[in-house]
């Protein structure tokens, strides 16, 4: 095909599992560095794990069980928070149970985050209000790309407490409120196009 250039055929090559593999595989990563980001002690070799080395490791079909992630904060070892990946069915109260049970069952912790590929029912969702400590619900899809790292972030600076109380009361909203990915930081947020600073 002159003129053309090269033309690239997907086709069949690609699997459903290789694709789930994949989503699997950028979702683990990315809630890795948020963990580092918040503090949390997370190994550069969990980090940089290639998606050949995730393979190897967690098969093309990964077990969502052995997907799970412990880490301990690195200012306070009395901070630990756990990762679980839910299946792709739909969440609902009774795996929230199995859940709570599994998790308390095996260590300590202080925050949970659940990493969702599905819908969560309601009864599902007051069940995790009835957790002792914080959890944190992810889609899968907003875990593919670590926002902090795209080349079109703006600069972040984290605000010091009175800054941040200035700030809610400012807009009227509450800290839950505020950007998951950073936890519990408040930031201001400054691109080359702006006047003044947004926040988040």
């Amino acid at each position: 095909m002159e003129g053309k250039g090269k033309e690239i055929v997907v086709g069949h090559s690609i699997s459903k599992s290789s694709v789930e593999c994949h989503k699997y595989y950028l979702a683990r990563r990315t809630t890795m560095e948020m963990l580092r980001d918040r503090g949390y002690d997370v190994s550069d070799e969990d980090i940089n794990l290639s998606l050949q080395q995730f393979r190897a490791l967690y098969g093309e079909h990964p077990d969502v069980d052995l997907l799970r992630i412990s880490a301990k904060h690195r200012f306070d070892s009395s901070k630990k928070i756990s990762v679980v990946f839910c299946g792709t069915g739909i969440v609902k109260v009774n795996a929230m149970r199995v859940i709570a049970a599994d998790v308390l069952s095996r260590e300590n912790i202080t925050g949970l985050i659940l990493v969702l590929q599905s819908h969560i029912t309601n009864q599902a969702l007051k069940a995790v209000e009835l957790f002792s400590f914080k959890v944190e619900l992810f889609e899968i899809t907003d875990l593919l790309v670590n926002v902090s790292k795209h080349v079109l972030r703006p600069k972040h600076q984290v605000l010091n407490d009175k800054e941040k109380e200035s700030l809610l009361k400012k807009f009227s909203i509450e800290e839950k409120q505020v950007s998951k990915f950073f936890g519990i930081w408040i930031i201001t947020s400054t691109s080359s196009s702006d006047s003044e600073p947004a926040f988040l």
